[in-house]
């Protein structure tokens, strides 16, 4: 079983659309990353009535890394609904994940995203966002 295998079978457990009240959906997308050590972390999308309280698969997956190892650096990331990646923009990160990725370390821009799960097929964060406008402000950091 490669790593990529190990990350669908992990997110897959986690789909399960369901109505968790008359106002909150939750479980109708799935991620799971692997962490610069080696960890899996899971999400899942939660959608509420109220837009700006919907969270996608991919933050809460990256919340969760960090609230329960500290960690920021992601080296792969799945994402997905009924099933694996088949390209055509299938299982790609919002431009919300993507920032936030982003913003949680300068390193993700490494991360290998998932296109295409039969073929294998990744991309970059760094691809997906060539001119990241916080790249000025990661420098500054690093000179103080």
């Amino acid at each position: 079983m490669d790593i990529w295998e190990k990350l669908y079978e992990t997110a897959r457990k986690e789909y399960h659309p369901q109505e968790v009240t008359p106002f909150v959906y939750a479980h109708n997308v799935v991620c799971a990353l692997e962490a610069e050590n080696g960890q899996i972390f899971t999400g899942f999308c939660i959608e509420s009535c109220s837009g700006v309280m919907n969270l996608c698969a991919e933050r809460v997956a990256a919340l969760n890394m960090y609230v329960n190892s500290g960690q920021t650096r992601i080296k792969r990331l799945i994402a997905f609904r009924d099933k694996a990646p088949y390209g055509e923009g299938s299982g790609m990160p919002c431009g919300a994940c993507r920032e936030f990725l982003y913003q949680l370390s300068e390193e993700n821009e490494n991360m290998e995203i998932m296109v295409d799960y039969a073929t294998r097929e990744i991309v970059t964060l760094k691809e997906l966002m060539p001119n990241w406008w916080g790249k000025e402000r990661y420098a500054e950091a690093k000179e103080h």
